[in-house]
């Protein structure tokens, strides 16, 4: 086995938001996401529960019901299924490293 470093391997331009699966199977998925000024325009509607947190950066995500969440380094949260949401803000002079979890 091979350890890897979530902080390595990032790209320099990030023209847009790299998602990386690091594993997937039936009942999980736990990927890297980094971010770099972008904003998603369209909301996620997911079948599955996802829980995120921001190792590096910040952002904000805004609920289908306009309220929204300031995410830092080191911030959490827990997004139910079908819970309409998007990334409104990502810091455009830093990267935004995300790990989520898909279950």
């Amino acid at each position: 086995m091979k350890s890897q470093n979530i902080f390595s391997k990032i790209p320099k331009n990030l023209n847009h938001e790299i998602f990386e699966p690091l594993i997937k199977n039936n009942v999980v998925t736990i990927e890297r996401i980094i971010s770099k000024g972008q904003q998603t325009s369209s909301w996620y509607d997911q079948t599955r529960n996802e829980w995120v947190i921001v190792l590096k950066g910040e952002a904000v995500l805004t609920f289908e019901d306009q309220t929204s969440v300031q995410l830092k380094e080191g911030d959490f949260i827990n997004i139910p299924s079908h819970k309409k949401h998007r990334v409104s803000w990502s810091d455009p002079e830093n990267e935004t490293i995300w790990l989520a979890i898909h279950y």
